[in-house]
């Protein structure tokens, strides 16, 4: 527990003044950031980063967190748009399959593409949160580690009933939703202090979603840990596993929001 909250206090000290100062600075270290994550899950299925197929992923993903008033040329011939370069990463990876006579597989090409999405699709609207106003970012990020804490401290002490042990044994449903009323408790906090849309209802609705969804993201992380047979996705954060391990929730939460129309 020491371990884990040196390491948060630690990571937040560095991660928070670049949410802060925002703009070319915060969109590069998310791109570092996605460029980790892409790497902790290709790992988990032991394809190297540094290879043909790990190298296309990466592409990939570096051309889903592009803004979308950009576009990607190839050549100085002509400019695709990113599902024309995913199309592009579609062909190249088949063709691989080929040329290394199966020793890649399509079952792998669909990991590749699916991961490249996963992580490209979360980060991009962290991007896009950021850039509509450090108000919506500190609200996400708010949302997520109040649930996170929420569900860990009412789980433990409450706790009976499991959420879902084949996939986090740990998880209960009364941490579940402890998370929810502790997120909604600090939204309203927060809307007293800076106000971020004029309906209350309008806030406690999309922040119990956003809970969810949250910890939905954190589920579908452990089922990939768990299918996968491994304990974290990396071991950058001591204490707190990889990446992935952190922002499994965030890259949820946002394209909701976004959804919502809520950033």
């Amino acid at each position: 527990m020491k371990q884990r909250i040196i390491t948060a206090i630690i990571a937040a000290a560095l991660f928070i003044p670049f949410v802060i100062y925002g703009n070319l600075p915060f969109t590069i270290l998310v791109y570092v950031i996605a460029a980790v994550g892409l790497y902790e899950l290709l790992r988990m299925k032991e394809i190297p980063i540094v290879s043909i197929p790990g190298i296309i992923g990466l592409l990939t993903v570096f051309s889903i967190l592009l803004p979308e008033k950009y576009t990607i040329k190839l050549m100085d011939l002509t400019s695709y748009s990113k599902l024309e370069f995913l199309m592009i990463a579609v062909v190249l990876l088949l063709i691989y399959t080929v040329v290394v006579k199966n020793h890649f597989t399509f079952d792998e090409v669909g990991f590749i593409l699916l991961s490249a999405l996963y992580v490209g699709i979360g980060f991009y609207y962290l991007i896009e949160t950021r850039n509509a106003g450090l108000q919506f970012i500190i609200f996400a990020l708010l949302i997520v580690w109040t649930t996170d804490s929420g569900a860990y401290f009412i789980g433990r002490k409450l706790g009976k009933k499991k959420l879902w042990p084949e996939i986090s044994p740990n998880k209960t449903i009364e941490g579940f939703l402890g998370g929810i009323i502790a997120a909604v408790v600090f939204a309203c906090a927060m809307q007293f202090i800076y106000p971020l849309t004029d309906s209350w209802i309008a806030l406690i609705v999309i922040t119990i979603f956003a809970s969810i969804f949250g910890q939905l993201g954190d589920l579908v992380e452990s089922a990939i840990k768990r299918h996968y047979d491994v304990k974290d996705s990396g071991k950058i954060l001591p204490g707190h596993g990889g990446i992935l391990d952190r922002f499994d929730s965030l890259i949820f939460v946002l394209p909701l929001l976004h959804f919502l129309q809520f950033v």
